[in-house]
């Protein structure tokens, strides 16, 4: 009987772990996808403003407030490439730098989401295996009639 307890607990754990795992690699699936959908709407703005001589547009300046401007070069992007540098791209070279950044990205969240199911089928390999000894552990709780 203690045996019983005690494996039910160690599952109960790996369960939990299990858990806690699938919870984390969803937060990063989620951030994974916010990095994505900032990549599409660069890709959407720079499509839309390409080819424009002149643009005016909006710019915040901090606390919800937006100053308006005009951008006269339309045919140059400056594009982060980490550790907070930047260089400048002309569209035609921002458009694969997109693309790249896109196919990374999706990438990722096919192996998260694969890392995801794993975790899941794990958990529900040891779930049925949690219950039946939980019922035979309060099973043979039970005080026995003579």
């Amino acid at each position: 009987m203690e045996n019983q307890q005690n494996e039910l607990e160690n599952i109960m754990t790996q369960i939990n772990i299990y858990k806690n795992q699938a919870e984390v690699v969803q937060q990063q699936i989620d951030t994974i996808q916010a990095s994505l959908n900032e990549v599409e709407i660069l890709e959407t703005t720079i499509k839309d403003v390409q080819g424009k001589s002149r643009l005016n547009t909006l710019v915040p300046v901090g606390a919800g407030s937006f100053m308006e401007a005009e951008i006269n070069n339309t045919n140059e992007v400056i594009m982060s490439i980490g550790a907070g540098v930047a260089i400048k791209k002309n569209i035609d070279e921002a458009k694969k730098t997109i693309a790249q950044q896109k196919k990374e990205l999706q990438q990722s969240i096919g192996k998260m989401l694969t890392n995801l199911e794993k975790i899941s089928q794990v958990i529900s390999q040891l779930s049925p295996k949690a219950e039946k000894l939980m019922i035979e552990t309060q099973r043979n709780q039970q005080p026995q009639n003579m």
